[in-house]
């Protein structure tokens, strides 16, 4: 599948109809979830033929998108059951397998590399400091292949300091610098929409 098949079909998917800022939710938008996905896949060949787990999955946006470049078997972790619902149907809609599973990502009990590849689009801990990193630590504890992860690139440097030295990452790269533009989806947004850096990155166990 071509990235421009990929992005259009992304483009189809619901997201959140009741969006929750605690849990810091906001929709992964098509093309930066498509060149992710894509990259990983055809630059790494991280997705097709692979065991992958999207946690904080949401919508389901990058297991979706993981199972339509031939995953062997996506599994979908949210702790919230609205968006579960929403993943399951966009699933069903463009005819794909993923498991989801309700989970608080910090309750996760699996044990060592259970899975080749984790791709996330995590909080990005403005609302609860650290919880970026927390999943990102979960995240090298279970991933043997590689761990996709989107993170604000002002964070850049503590990222990858914090990867290697204290979640024994054996490499943390900065793939490319995205714009994720945030629609105004909240009581306290002033702005019809704000776009904010962010890097792609590929952490490997």
């Amino acid at each position: 599948m071509k990235l421009k098949q990929l992005e259009s079909l992304l483009g189809n998917l619901d997201q959140f109809t009741e969006p929750k800022i605690d849990l810091e939710q906001y929709p992964t938008r098509p093309h930066i979830a498509s060149r992710m996905i894509y990259t990983a896949a055809n630059t790494f060949g991280d997705i097709t033929s692979k065991v992958v787990a999207d946690f904080g999955c949401g919508c389901g946006t990058l297991g979706i998108a993981s199972a339509l470049l031939d995953a062997e078997n996506v599994i979908g972790i949210d702790v919230d059951s609205l968006s579960l619902e929403t993943a399951l149907s966009n699933a069903e809609d463009l005819e794909v397998n993923i498991d989801l599973v309700q989970c608080d990502i910090h309750h996760l009990e699996w044990r060592g590399p259970v899975v080749n590849t984790v791709v996330m689009n995590p909080p990005f801990g403005t609302r609860k400091k650290g919880s970026d990193l927390d999943f990102l630590l979960k995240a090298l504890k279970v991933a043997s292949d590689a761990v996709y992860s989107l993170h604000k690139s002002s964070t850049r440097d503590h990222i990858k300091r914090v990867a290697l030295r204290d979640f024994n990452a054996t490499s943390a790269e900065v793939l490319c610098e995205l714009r994720f533009d945030v629609p105004q989806m909240y009581k306290f947004h002033k702005k019809k929409e704000v776009d904010i850096a962010v890097d792609l990155w590929r952490f490997t166990p």
